[in-house]
């Protein structure tokens, strides 16, 4: 008890006495994600900074008294700020791993997230081109790189590349444009790529994947290098640089479906994991080729499929 009778507050474990703006480890619980993508890295930092910026106007001084109410007050503002549900379980899942990471080093006494629910939005399926559909495009790609002149040849033999890579195999983005050359087995016919959580998994190229690919290397990617230009990466865009996720996506551009809308590429993974459910695939070995952690994120594709069926049969069954 302090003098005039208020009860002290206890330090935290392991607190040193610091500015309330020093006590929030951003930075340093920033960099202890680093075996996560870089898009959930990027996402997490802006979070807990967001949620740091509102502590610190008087919800919360300091991690050692941050506590399930200030948490739970915390949704409460977000909702109030109009965020929708799927946005606020994503600050959410941030939130919870800063307080994870504030009880693993000593800043805070306990896990004062572990107990923290955010509702769940209702989980859309993700738009999935038709077998037909994906078929054209990459049709379309393979003319445009046949028919190509001498100035484009490696800009159309690359995107045939990419296409025929994201729809063969059904890797992430992030992940195609992170390979490197040694990643890919023409022998074997695998590409061996790094995911999400840092996990390795080898995949399979099928024979369209490895001619598309095959073509690439040889007679366009010389014609992408420049003084500075990553040795081993696989994809490059026109600067010389690696290409990135928002070059693939001016890719997709150039070949848009029937409606005149173009697809993310994203789109070609769902396509890829869709397609082979429909061919019959186990769904568990759909799972492994996605490297999904949980199977309930590939089940969301079974669901995909049921709606194809159903209005297969609605459209065609004189008795639907």
């Amino acid at each position: 008890m302090t003098g005039d009778g208020r009860r002290e507050s206890l330090p935290s474990q392991a607190m040193p006495p610091e500015t309330a703006a020093a006590a929030w480890p951003v930075d340093d619980f920033v960099a202890s994600t680093v075996a996560l993508s870089p898009h959930t890295r990027r996402a997490y930092e802006h979070d807990v900074r967001e949620f740091v910026a509102w502590c610190e106007r008087g919800a919360c001084g300091r991690p050692g008294d941050l506590d399930h109410a200030v948490l739970r007050r915390y949704l409460a503002y977000l909702n109030t700020r109009g965020f929708t549900r799927p946005t606020i379980a994503r600050k959410a899942a941030s939130v919870r791993a800063l307080s994870r990471y504030l009880r693993r080093t000593g800043r805070a006494p306990s896990d004062a997230g572990r107990h923290l629910h955010a509702p769940k939005g209702a989980r859309r399926l993700p738009r999935v081109p038709r077998a037909a559909d994906t078929s054209q495009l990459l049709e379309d790609a393979t003319e445009r790189a046949a028919n190509a002149d001498d100035h484009s040849v490696a800009v159309a033999l690359r995107d045939l590349a990419l296409l025929e890579l994201l729809y063969g195999t059904g890797i992430r983005i992030s992940e195609c444009c992170g390979l490197d050359l040694g990643d890919v087995d023409f022998r074997k016919r695998t590409v061996t790529v790094l995911g999400k959580g840092s996990k390795v998994r080898r995949l399979p190229m099928g024979d369209p994947a490895r001619t598309a690919l095959g073509d690439y290397l040889r007679r366009g990617r010389d014609a992408f290098l420049r003084d500075g230009s990553p040795g081993q990466a696989v994809f490059l865009n026109r600067r010389g640089n690696r290409l990135s996720p928002r070059d693939a996506r001016r890719v997709l551009d150039c070949f848009p479906m029937g409606d005149g809308r173009a697809l993310h590429p994203h789109a070609l993974r769902h396509a890829f994991a869709t397609h082979l459910l429909e061919g019959g695939a186990d769904l568990r070995a759909v799972q492994e080729l996605l490297g999904h952690a949980d199977l309930s994120t590939t089940q969301v594709y079974t669901q995909v499929t049921r709606d194809r069926l159903k209005a297969v049969y609605q459209h065609t069954h004189p008795r639907a």
